[in-house]
């Protein structure tokens, strides 16, 4: 299993609030939608478009090169272009942080 990594300070993104962070090397962009954290790559999966730049509605991103759009929560593509899912990491919630894992 892969070890958490710490992306963020408690309370640092409001509720609808985005962070673009990176983890070895890679690019995820992470939500907080009410009182849960999501993190997703932050790459479209249409056109490698970078979805922490988006517009966000509820919990649907919007890729803004083509707006395809991406519900945040499963990575499940809702709007074509987006055809393709884009991968979601599990985010933990600690006392000190909030914690992403990625699992390859």
């Amino acid at each position: 299993m892969a070890e958490a990594v710490k992306i963020a300070e408690p309370g640092e993104l409001p509720p609808g609030g985005r962070k673009l962070v990176e983890v070895d090397g890679r690019a995820l962009a992470l939500f907080r939608i009410d009182d849960d954290y999501y993190a997703i790559d932050d790459v479209c999966t249409h056109d490698g478009g970078p979805l922490a730049e988006g517009d966000l509605s509820g919990c649907i991103i919007e890729c803004p090169r083509h707006g395809g759009e991406f519900d945040v929560r499963t990575g499940e593509a809702v709007r074509f272009p987006a055809v393709e899912p884009v991968p979601t990491h599990a985010v933990e919630v600690r006392g000190d942080g909030v914690y992403v894992r990625i699992e390859d």
